[in-house]
């Protein structure tokens, strides 16, 4: 018995030797594994853990000159690395093995007139702003579970507080509730005081927003309904709204991305294109799409600063974006298709057609896949 374990540690301590030296023509284990000028002591399993995950490879095989300065080219391109490494080791499509990023796009049948869309981490919700009606789509398969009514002009979804949130596209402004654990059924009205016709909706962990034609509502829930609103008059009228951790972002149709203090107080504008729609945070910066220039502004949230002004790529009437951990896809409404960039570097990764005629217009992610509104179509498809 002792001699099958000598031999089993001999054969494991053989293949480890063979995966790190790359096979016979491969290097050889040195003293912190490829390397012979790194020693075995505390630092090696850092030289290890970023040589396994391809951020640096070392100067030769079996070198790694741990002592030579390193300039800002090879650090920019260390972090690049390291980004992406990360983001790929931590997203869900590498712990669901689903490793591939489809083109190919599954529809599902909802309601009329689908507009804005959110997911809770299992289910897709969808509002139908002509059939009055919100969609639960089960995110696993793409299967319509249920279809809950009474949502009049139903056009934003928020999910938050374990509930979904709906506003209304009304006069004044409509917000409903549903409680995603009771029998399918009709929404609760919860707000009926909003500003004129909600075009987006956020949440600050503690009250609801929405960007209204010449407002912004800020609505605080409470046991009982009706909640508690207050609507604070504004020059823009707004078609989207986002909240980056610190601050509610509002768009507007007047060229402004505005940032918003916790009152409402406008505290900065920034000019981007014209229309901007429903904008994105990927948790540094603010992909905002102009709907009426065929471009999208990519603004530092930290200070407004423009990043870059991106063009192409097939933009054509920009309505919603949305972020999957590592890409943002934009919605094109007039051209019937989605365009993807890569969000570390806004690197293009190109164009994708939705079908003719389907005029593509809300977009959320779930993780794994993008889920996009066909408005015209009333359907749904899984990208």
């Amino acid at each position: 018995m002792q001699s099958y374990r000598r031999l089993g540690r001999f054969l494991s301590l053989c293949l480890a030797a063979a995966a790190l030296g790359g096979g016979a023509g491969g290097a050889l284990l040195g003293l912190c594994g490829p390397f012979t000028d790194v020693t075995a002591d505390t630092f090696c399993p850092l030289v290890l853990e970023i040589f396994y995950l391809g951020i640096t490879t070392g100067t030769t095989p079996t070198t790694y000159d741990p002592t030579s300065s390193v300039n800002r080219l090879q650090m920019a391109t260390f972090l690049s690395r390291t980004v992406d490494g990360v983001l790929k080791r931590g997203s869900r499509r590498a712990a669901f093995r689903q490793n591939w990023t489809s083109k190919v796009l599954a529809l599902t049948t909802v309601g009329s007139g689908p507009f804005h869309l959110q997911p809770d981490g299992a289910d897709v919700w969808v509002a139908n702003s002509t059939s009055n009606t919100v969609s639960r789509v089960r995110a696993s398969d793409g299967r319509l579970l249920e279809t809950w009514t009474g949502a009049t002009g139903a056009l934003e979804v928020l999910v938050a507080m374990g509930q979904v949130v709906v506003a209304g596209l009304t006069t004044p402004g409509t917000l409903y509730m549903i409680d995603p654990t009771r029998t399918v059924g009709a929404v609760t009205t919860v707000a009926s005081t909003l500003g004129t016709q909600p075009r987006g909706i956020a949440f600050d962990g503690e009250r609801v927003w929405t960007a209204n034609s010449g407002s912004v509502s800020i609505i605080t829930p409470t046991a009982a309904v009706p909640w508690t609103v207050s609507t604070v008059s504004m020059g823009f009228n707004f078609n989207g709204a986002v909240y980056d951790g610190a601050n509610v972002w509002v768009a507007g149709n007047s060229l402004a991305l505005v940032k918003l203090d916790s009152s409402g107080t406008i505290l900065q504008q920034v000019t981007v294109g014209s229309i901007p729609a429903s904008p994105v945070f990927d948790g540094s910066s603010l992909w905002v799409p102009n709907f009426g220039s065929a471009s999208v502004s990519v603004v530092r949230a930290s200070n407004g600063a423009i990043l870059q002004t991106l063009t192409g790529n097939g933009l054509s009437e920009p309505d919603s974006a949305a972020f999957d951990g590592e890409r943002i896809l934009v919605t094109n409404f007039s051209g019937n298709s989605v365009s993807l960039w890569k969000a570390a570097d806004l690197t293009p990764l190109g164009n994708v057609p939705t079908g003719a005629g389907t005029g593509p217009q809300g977009a959320c992610s779930d993780g794994l896949n993008f889920w996009i509104t066909l408005g015209t179509t009333g359907k749904l498809a899984r990208f």
